[in-house]
């Protein structure tokens, strides 16, 4: 090689062990091996010191606390059936007024509607024959005495008299019972006319006659008058329910009419008999409505809070779907964990009761589970 080219072949060399050097970095400049976020060892999962997981893992002791699982149960809103009348003409007739209509407040003996009734007219003129028949034989009665008294008359015909009286009291007496029945005044009035009046205070929340229409089912109402200031919640509780169940206790209510609000009202009766085919009994609820919010037909749900008792909860958050069951995450030692399945029972707030499965001091994940689920 030329003496001059030598420099520039030496400073060529020094750069190829240059780049050589800097493409494959010595042990001694590589760092120490990552840590590996968990390890799994048969059955244990184990989170290593210095996982990136362990800021994201919190661990809680199962402890028992004071529990009242709830009593749920769907319902309705129903009428009050003591305040409730289905308001039925006791005679056929013409509907000639209609006094009140759907919609309108009655107070008790308030008129509703006014028949033309030829049954009516009939009993009537039955009253009239028979308060005739009836002073004639008190007349006749009073001169059969005076003619006992002169010695002028037999005592027979006294006797016939005071017979025919009797029996024209009892007629007379029969006719206006049948009227007081029918809550038709025993004064005289119209022959036909009969007027239908409010038996309670309340509302006509059903209305079925025409004002015209001739009314000849004396089976069938011409309206319903009821009174909504107190309406029932009605529902059918499960017979193991049944021992947290009681006239008095408190329900707590939501509508499907009004999400998100809840309303709360007494248990007022529990039923005597259980239906075989549902296994369950009634219960009724008394539930206050002076606004008029709640109407009969309305779906409910109702909640009752079951006898207290003390029972091993967690939050939900520990909680894992696993298949069809449910499992959780128990602390063996520091960062080691074993999944175990366990049996929950009713969840209230963030908070559910565990019915199998731990013990009371075992340590469980609470938060970060699922990064260990597999």
């Amino acid at each position: 090689m030329p003496a001059a080219l030598r420099p520039v072949a030496v400073l060529l060399l020094g750069g190829m062990l240059c780049a050589c050097n800097q493409g494959h970095p010595t042990d001694e400049g590589q760092g120490a091996p990552a840590v590996p976020a968990l390890r799994r060892q048969g059955q244990v999962i184990e989170v290593p010191p210095g996982s990136p997981l362990l800021a994201q893992l919190r661990v809680q002791a199962v402890a028992a606390a004071p529990w009242s699982t709830p009593i749920t149960a769907p319902a309705a809103i129903e009428a009050a059936p003591e305040k409730l009348v289905k308001v039925v003409p006791p005679v056929a007739g013409r509907l000639v007024q209609i006094q009140r209509t759907l919609g309108d407040a009655v107070r008790a003996g308030d008129a509703l509607f006014t028949m033309d009734s030829a049954d009516m007219a009939a009993l009537r003129a039955e009253q009239a024959k028979s308060q005739a028949t009836l002073a004639q034989a008190r007349r006749e009665a009073d001169r059969q005495k005076l003619l006992l008294d002169a010695d002028i008359a037999a005592r027979k015909d006294y006797e016939a008299a005071a017979l025919a009286l009797s029996n024209a009291q009892a007629d007379a007496m029969a006719v206006a019972d049948r009227l007081a029945q029918l809550g038709v005044p025993t004064a005289a009035g119209a022959r036909g006319s009969y007027v239908m009046r409010a038996p309670i205070s309340g509302r006509v929340v059903e209305m079925n006659g025409a004002q015209g229409a001739y009314w000849n089912d004396i089976n069938a109402p011409v309206m319903t008058v009821a009174d909504l200031s107190t309406v029932w919640l009605s529902a059918q509780v499960n017979e193991r329910d049944l021992a947290g169940v009681a006239v008095g206790q408190e329900a707590h209510i939501t509508l499907s009419a009004y999400p998100g609000q809840e309303l709360r009202g007494k248990v007022r009766y529990v039923g005597e008999l259980l239906d075989p085919q549902t296994r369950s009994v009634k219960l009724r609820v008394a539930v206050d409505n002076q606004g008029g919010r709640l109407r009969p037909g309305m779906f409910a749900q109702v909640r009752l809070d079951g006898p207290e008792h003390q029972a091993l909860v967690l939050p939900a958050t520990a909680l894992l779907q696993s298949g069809v069951g449910t499992r959780v995450f128990v602390e063996l030692s520091a960062g080691h964990f074993a999944a175990r399945e366990v049996q929950v029972g009713a969840q209230q707030g963030d908070q559910v009761e565990l019915t199998s499965g731990l013990h009371a001091g075992e340590r469980v994940l609470v938060n970060g589970g699922v990064l260990l689920h597999d």
